[in-house]
């Protein structure tokens, strides 16, 4: 709908318009994996701050469903592309 805004003694009227924000992104990851620790390579440069990457490593890796578990720590080194995931508990 439309709304009056007061911006700093000035009134504008805006108009709400719905979008679609394109937040997907789809990889491909090559892994090593050991009973406690995951080595991740190739992982493509995306152009979102490394603290989200390290957060989307460790969802991807916390979904038990996808044989994953509670991850400890999340070991991401943008500049070689590479990460160590490593689980609280081995498995």
């Amino acid at each position: 709908g439309k709304h009056t805004v007061n911006l700093d003694n000035k009134v504008a009227d805006v108009t709400v318009k719905p979008f679609t924000l394109e937040m997907g992104i789809g990889f491909e990851l090559h892994v090593t994996i050991s009973g406690e620790k995951i080595n991740i390579s190739e992982i493509p440069e995306l152009l979102i701050p490394e603290d989200w990457m390290r957060d989307k490593l460790e969802l991807n890796f916390y979904k038990s469903e996808q044989g994953g578990g509670e991850v400890e720590n999340v070991n991401y080194d943008k500049q070689s592309r590479t990460a160590v995931i490593t689980f609280l508990r081995p498995g």
